[in-house]
């Protein structure tokens, strides 16, 4: 189950996903596609793929590690921008595929940072962010310093009204003040 945040992503992944011998699940989120990044050299090869069940640190951090998908990544790492201006060094993991999910890659950086906050617009019940918390708690509980949070939808259908999806799904704002808030813990 791939989740390109990114269209060098997107495009690695993709070819991971044709090449591979099982089915994979390709989602794609809307908000992304009128975005443009800068594509280095090394992923202009066009036999540059991306390895399924391999997370991509997108910032490095120490206070805390936040994993977030899909566009999520993007105000995980504006949060992060904003944050360390207040000195506070966030960690912003993009595990990229769900299945397989990278939890060795989430694990080492929880151990490093001892804060775990979880971001995706999936429902909070039975949501990806449970999985990540439980993963990382079997795992690595004795490195946490504070209880691992995670944002999501509360359980209501997404609202078509820009304003009211906004309120419902999480943002860079809600991010970083879930964040203040763990650091306080």
């Amino acid at each position: 189950m791939a989740l390109p945040a990114t269209s060098m992503d997107a495009k690695g992944l993709m070819k991971a996903a044709i090449r591979d011998d099982n089915p994979v699940l390709f989602f794609e989120h809307k908000q992304l596609y009128r975005t443009r990044w800068p594509v280095p050299a090394e992923f202009r090869d066009p036999d540059h793929v991306i390895a399924l069940g391999r997370a991509a640190v997108r910032c490095e951090g120490t206070d805390v590690t936040v994993v977030a998908t899909l566009t999520m990544v993007h105000h995980a790492l504006a949060a992060a921008k904003s944050l360390a201006a207040e000195a506070i060094s966030v960690e912003v993991i993009d595990p990229r595929t769900l299945v397989p999910l990278d939890i060795d890659t989430i694990v080492a950086s929880v151990r490093k940072t001892g804060r775990l906050l979880a971001v995706d617009e999936a429902y909070l019940s039975c949501g990806i962010q449970g999985e990540v918390l439980a993963s990382v708690t079997e795992r690595a509980f004795g490195a946490l310093k504070a209880a691992p949070r995670r944002l999501g939808n509360p359980g209501v259908p997404v609202p078509f009204a820009p304003p009211l999806e906004a309120f419902v799904l999480p943002n860079t704002e809600r991010i970083a003040a879930t964040i203040r808030e763990m650091m306080s813990a």
